[in-house]
């Protein structure tokens, strides 16, 4: 989710097109805090480990 968050934003940069800009900072925030819940140890949405 980081990954495409940091592509999307930086198309939307390139591209000047600011809903893909918006959608990039937003899949990049949310990959974010679900990586620092997920290296603490902490059930993200009821599972423990995602496979």
């Amino acid at each position: 989710m980081i990954i495409l968050g940091l592509i999307l934003l930086v198309i939307g940069l390139v591209a000047h097109i600011s809903i893909l800009t918006t959608i990039g900072i937003i899949l990049l925030v949310i990959g974010a805090i679900l990586a620092l819940l997920g290296g603490t140890g902490r059930a993200v949405g009821g599972r423990r480990h995602w496979y």
